[in-house]
């Protein structure tokens, strides 16, 4: 079966002006132009289009899609077993949560007080559970798997109190950063707080600092395509904004 833009941006839940987009950038072409001059998809572009959807749902930037879906070595079976596992894990995350939630609402229910370790348990397991999915390989590698266990175990230790100090820690850093970086300089005073906020954002999980540990930290920001989409989504370049920043703040710091 054929459809027109506007048909299969309805059956695919997205704009026609997404589709036409695509188009543009060739990521998704159409199978050809009818003599009314309208895009014609048939099934291998629907097939591609739901493959660049499970790319897009995954957080993958359209730069980074477009050079797996294009590539003549993709494996549209190897890819949906992919997408497959990735959706599991996103369903066992998600069913976590839920039971974190409803533990709570039990608790409200019978006015009972959670202590602190259940209200935070299932909010600190996702986060080291998630950082592991995304990055553990990579992290293990550079830092190996006895210091990966012990930040792990670090963050499972974390108080109430610890835990909303991370956060709020991650929070100022990426305000200080976003400012700095619409300033254009790394080494302004904006950018070196943004990289002491973020020092005192790692030591939440380090148990020890260098600056040649933060330096490298800050190199695979940029050339690992995860941690670079993961700063770059708040603004294209922050990742490298930001190891240019704790470069400079490295060099400064006692």
């Amino acid at each position: 079966m054929e459809y027109t833009v506007q048909k299969l941006a309805r059956l695919a839940g997205v704009s026609a002006r997404t589709l036409r987009y695509y188009d543009e950038i060739n990521l998704l072409k159409p199978a050809r132009i009818n003599s009314s001059g309208y895009r014609i998809y048939g099934e291998h572009e629907i097939n591609q289009l739901q493959q660049i959807l499970f790319y897009r749902e995954l957080g993958l930037h359209l730069e980074k899609i477009k050079e797996i879906v294009v590539s003549p070595a993709f494996d549209r079976y190897k890819a949906l077993k992919e997408h497959h596992l990735g959706l599991l894990e996103e369903k066992e995350r998600i069913n976590k949560l839920i039971q974190n939630v409803e533990k709570t609402i039990y608790a409200e229910e019978r006015n009972e007080k959670m202590n602190d370790k259940e209200k935070f348990e299932g909010f600190k397991k996702e986060l080291v559970e998630e950082n592991e999915r995304k990055y553990g390989k990579e992290i293990r590698q550079k830092y190996g798997g006895k210091e990966v266990e012990h930040s792990n175990q670090k963050v499972l230790n974390m108080t109430e109190e610890q835990y909303k100090e991370l956060t709020a820690t991650e929070k100022e850093m990426f305000e200080k950063l976003k400012k700095a970086f619409e300033e254009g300089d790394p080494q302004n005073e904006n950018a070196l707080k943004a990289a002491e906020l973020h020092k005192k954002w790692l030591l939440y999980y380090w148990n020890s600092y260098s600056k040649e540990a933060h330096r490298g930290l800050g190199e695979m920001y940029v050339s690992d395509e995860r941690f670079k989409q993961y700063y770059d989504q708040h603004g294209d370049g922050l990742a490298e904004f930001l190891r240019d920043a704790i470069y400079a703040y490295t060099k400064i710091e006692k």
